[in-house]
């Protein structure tokens, strides 16, 4: 599971870092509390380089009546993607990577109260999250919407919570976004020993409330 994410990288640097070919027509601003139902910065494969562009988090299946049901589509196990009617189609043909420098997640204490966690990378490079994406009319507009892989949590979330998203390596980026065949074999979760999670302050649970004091860990020597 994943329900928040941030993305405060310097706009030119995040350009650069992934090669975008389409630079001047995107405008990327910082954002710390990023929720279900925004818009969220994407790639996907362009001609030179990647082609980034805003979509809906929550995956709105073409053959969906209501646009509403993207709420309930923010995450997709990359276990049974190619079970799912709503992710099926898109497993061969529609792949996105979610843009982020971490993401957010609850763990559930021994007296039941949440305590938000700030998870990112070490090196406080960028995140890519993979995504499958989808293009929904009806009458009166269109909605381009995605929703974020997950995967098993590894020895650092586990503690945490039992999922966390899919996160590719920079290196692999291009065999996700291409479709390339045993895209499986991407799906493992991202090594323990290159991520860090402190606990943040509870203003996070509000997605109004989006600035920096989100990320700002609460207890310096609570960091895993």
């Amino acid at each position: 599971m994943c329900g928040r994410f941030t993305l405060y990288a310097d706009p030119d640097f995040l350009l650069d870092y992934y090669e975008v070919e389409n630079r001047e027509e995107v405008e990327i601003y910082a954002r710390y509390n990023i929720a279900p139902s925004q818009q969220v910065l994407t790639m996907v494969q362009g001609k030179t380089g990647l082609r980034a562009g805003y979509m809906k988090w929550g995956l709105v299946p073409r053959w969906a009546q209501e646009e509403s049901i993207g709420n309930k589509m923010i995450n997709a196990r990359s276990e049974t993607i190619q079970e799912k009617v709503s992710f099926r189609p898109l497993v061969k043909k529609r792949h996105c990577i979610i843009v982020a420098n971490g993401f957010y997640e609850w763990k559930t204490g021994p007296d039941k109260i949440k305590q938000p966690y700030y998870i990112k990378l070490k090196s406080n490079e960028p995140m890519a999250f993979a995504g499958l994406w989808e293009r929904w009319q009806n009458k009166d507009h269109e909605i381009i919407s995605c929703t974020l892989l997950t995967t098993e949590a590894n020895s650092l979330m586990r503690p945490i919570h039992e999922r966390m998203p899919v996160i590719l390596p920079k290196m692999k980026i291009e065999q996700w976004l291409k479709v390339k065949e045993q895209v499986e074999s991407l799906f493992s979760p991202y090594p323990k020993d290159e991520m860090e999670a402190y606990p943040v302050s509870t203003i996070v649970n509000t997605p109004q409330n989006d600035h920096e004091i989100c990320i700002q860990s609460i207890n310096e020597n609570n960091v895993y």
